[in-house]
């Protein structure tokens, strides 16, 4: 079976889900406070940790940066393990604060501002390229456990891959377009979550015919 290019598992599953206009949010900053609160949680409690947090009024830099970090934990509990998220917010929203806001981290290049999440308590490699990705525009390709579990499987690379090399597998093959790179991660998301799971539904996978371990 011949390998399927990379550009072919996005026409394939662009086709099959069509557009799927992620990562909702109102504002940037609700975009990087969504990919802290994410980690290691399902986007729906994540979600209602951050409907909680605009209850309260709270999905500002400055309130997160300032509040007192238990009521912060109680108020974003829903995402599991909230005081370490509560921690891990408050040092994200300083950083915003003092770096001037989107207005001006926009205007870093990319390896700059990568460099400088990562040293962020809490920030890691998928967190700090989602935020690059969705909340700054930055052609960073986010690798997350459904692009792993997909991949490895079309044979495209091995569970030995770490996290940079899968990086720069996608960003070697790919146009640097932010447009593609949030499509692409957010179609694969998709197929993760309906087919290609811990256990796959291969018997109904739109990419079953091209897939060597389907």
């Amino acid at each position: 079976m011949k390998k399927i290019t990379a550009t072919d598992v996005y026409q394939r599953l662009f086709s099959t889900y069509g557009a799927q206009h992620w990562w909702p949010a109102d504002t940037p900053f609700e975009v990087m406070v969504g990919a802290v609160l994410t980690q290691n949680c399902t986007w729906a409690n994540a979600e209602t940790a951050l409907n909680n947090l605009k209850t309260h009024d709270m999905l500002h830099c400055e309130s997160i940066a300032t509040s007192n970090q238990q009521h912060l934990a109680e108020i974003i509990r829903a995402s599991g393990t909230f005081q370490q998220k509560a921690r891990y917010l408050q040092q994200l929203a300083l950083f915003y604060y003092k770096s001037g806001g989107h207005a001006e981290l926009i205007k870093q290049p990319l390896k700059l501002l990568r460099k400088q999440l990562l040293g962020i308590y809490g920030i890691g490699p998928e967190t700090a390229d989602s935020i690059l990705l969705y909340a700054l525009d930055k052609p960073s390709f986010v690798i997350d456990a459904y692009t792993k579990r997909l991949f490895v499987r079309l044979k495209h690379f091995n569970h030995q891959f770490d996290y940079d090399s899968m990086q720069n597998y996608f960003e070697q093959r790919l146009p640097h377009d932010v447009a593609l790179f949030k499509e692409f991660h957010a179609l694969i998301v998709s197929h993760g979550k309906r087919y290609c799971q811990t256990k796959p539904l291969c018997s109904q996978c739109p990419l079953a015919a091209c897939c060597p371990t389907a």
